[in-house]
This record gives C-alpha cells, sequence and structure tokens, in this order.
C-alpha cells in the first residue's frame, strides 16, 4: 500500500507541476490564461515592487535551499526517499503557483515594438526558449527530473540506477540549457513592462547563482569529469568547444 501511496503521489505531484507549468508560459507571454505577468489588481508602485520580490524569494529560497543535498539528507529523515523528489517538484510549483496568483503587475511600458516582423520574431524566439527548456529535461530524463521515476521504480520493486555523466544534444554545447532557454522566454518579448523586466532581471540573477550551487554539487558527484566538461564547454552562451590539452611527450635526455 505504501509503494501505491507513492506512486499515486508522485503523479499528483507531477500533474501539478505540468499544469503549472504551462499557466507560466502564458503568465510570462501574455497568452492564453486570465492572469498574465501584465495585468491583476492595481497596486502602488512601491508596494508592487515589494510584494514581486518577496514572491520571487520564496520561489528561489525554496527552489535552492531543499536541492542542496545536505538538505536532503536531513529531510530525508522526514519524508520518504521515494518520494523526496516529487515533494521538492510539489513545493516548488506551489511557490510558482503563489507567485503567480499575488503577483502586481506594474505596467510602465519600458519598451515596445510596433514593427510586425520584428515583434513576431521576438514571440517566436520566446517559443523556442520553452522549447529549449522542456526538451531539455527530456535529454537529461525528465520523469527522474520530476519524481516519476523514483515512484515508478518503487512501485515493482526496482532501485534506482547509480548516477551517470552524460552530456545529451544541447549539453554538447551549453552547460545549462535548461537556463538558457529560461532566460530566452523570459526577455524575448515585444512589449517589456517594468513588472516583465522586474521579473526578468530578478530570475536571470537568480540563475546564475543557482548555476554556481549546481556546479558546486556536481563536481562533488562527477569530480574530475565535471571539471572537464566545465573546461570544455561553456556555461550559458553557445561557444566553440575548447579542445581536450594536448599531451605533450618531454624527452628525457640519455
Amino acid at each position: 500500500m505504501s509503494r501505491i501511496f507513492g506512486f499515486l503521489y508522485g503523479i499528483v505531484a507531477y500533474l501539478f507541476f505540468f499544469a503549472t507549468f504551462l499557466y507560466a508560459i502564458g503568465f510570462v507571454s501574455g497568452v492564453a490564461v486570465p492572469k498574465t505577468i501584465d495585468n491583476g489588481p492595481t497596486t502602488p508602485f512601491v508596494a508592487a515592487l515589494i510584494m514581486d520580490l518577496v514572491l520571487m524569494s520564496i520561489f528561489a529560497i525554496q527552489h535552492s535551499v531543499m536541492a542542496r543535498p545536505q538538505f536532503k539528507q536531513m529531510w530525508t529523515k522526514i519524508v520518504p526517499v521515494v518520494v523526496e523528489r516529487s515533494t521538492y517538484v510539489l513545493l516548488a510549483s506551489l511557490a510558482l503557483a503563489l507567485l503567480i496568483w499575488q503577483w502586481r503587475p506594474i505596467q510602465n511600458v519600458i519598451w515596445q515594438v510596433h514593427d510586425p516582423r520584428l515583434a513576431n520574431a521576438l514571440v517566436a524566439l520566446e517559443a523556442i526558449g520553452w522549447a529549449i527548456v522542456l526538451l531539455s529535461t527530456f535529454l537529461i530524463n525528465h520523469f527522474e527530473l520530476f519524481g516519476l521515476h523514483q515512484v515508478a521504480n518503487n512501485l515493482v520493486g526496482k532501485d534506482m540506477p547509480a548516477a551517470r555523466f552524460r552530456t545529451p544534444l544541447f549539453y554538447n554545447f551549453v552547460r545549462h540549457p535548461i537556463y538558457l532557454g529560461f532566460i530566452i522566454a523570459f526577455w524575448a518579448t515585444p512589449m517589456m513592462t517594468a513588472g516583465h523586466l522586474l521579473f526578468a532581471a530578478v530570475t536571470t540573477a537568480y540563475i546564475f547563482v543557482g548555476i554556481a550551487l549546481e556546479e558546486h554539487d556536481l563536481i562533488a558527484l562527477f569530480g574530475d569529469q565535471y571539471r572537464e566538461y566545465r573546461r570544455r564547454v561553456s556555461m550559458i552562451v553557445p561557444l566553440p568547444r575548447k579542445s581536450p590539452p594536448s599531451k605533450t611527450r618531454v624527452r628525457q635526455s640519455p
């Protein structure tokens, strides 16, 4: 029964995440959802700024702290290991849902593109950003990343395989294509309001903090293998890969 409960819990957490993620796309892009980044209750500028910063801080703190190995060691004394990832995903989704629900728009226009061709190109670029995010999760194991693999294996009595270091497709060009996709999606817009700019700037800053924390954990997990990968492949901006260091032979005197 505990295995069945864990599996159902994982499915509910995943479905809630996926619904929240889809809504977040509409929220940022301003299409197909009733509440977007640029509409909502009118709030004085300072109050809106404080509220939005608090909401983004809640998401960032939850997202970063719960992902750290030290926290997981403590947390899994309370929450079963098999549903630890699903719980993390559920709480992250709740934090995102809270942000969307309570977000206060700041509607001052920073820039607006009036040329239809350029505006459509920015909308297409934003869509590409979201596509990169989603595809990148499948490249590394989407279902493990969001907790389903763990609860499914537990249901049938299988252990999770050991972590393997892989660099499929996008990961050969940038170390963090998921974050690259988010940055593109957040900044590529034909109309940038002050509220959208605040969201894009703060989340981008958080992304680079998250990268530093994540890479520290990856080095601890994979050691020199990840150090060499980091040396050869750029962090966010796709750049030509650096060649491996040449092995020079030193000729010894007889």
